[in-house]
């Protein structure tokens, strides 16, 4: 997943492993109650709990809320707009025949492989 560039304005993400939801508020610009709000709207969005309940987030999780956050503030989408943009399923006008042959000629490779290696 690639970080907008549209969150030019927001500060460098440092190298760390783990940023607490306060660290991550301040790195893109949005309160820790819409952060965990988000949680709840967005699955692919899950921090590390640890003690306490306390959330630790990855740098992908950082670039995940990133990218909700432009989509939602800048390109004006609404939450259920992002989550299917997120999830990446063919868009209304897509071509989702192509979509659904990939999927089956996928399922077909999987399945040819799980036959190889029960042999």
């Amino acid at each position: 997943m690639l970080e907008p560039t549209n969150n030019d304005e927001l500060p460098e993400i440092p190298g760390k492993r783990y940023f607490t939801i306060g660290e991550v508020s301040e790195l893109c610009a949005v309160k820790p109650h819409v952060l965990r709000y988000w949680e709840q709207e967005f699955p692919q969005l899950k921090p590390v709990k640890r003690r306490g309940n306390r959330r630790y987030y990855q740098r992908q999780d950082v670039l995940t809320i990133r990218q909700i956050r432009a989509l939602l503030y800048e390109q004006g989408f609404t939450i259920g707009g992002a989550r299917l943009k997120m999830t990446n399923e063919p868009e209304e006008g897509e071509n989702k025949e192509d979509f659904k042959a990939l999927v089956r000629q996928m399922i077909t490779e999987l399945e040819e492989l799980l036959q190889t290696l029960k042999v």
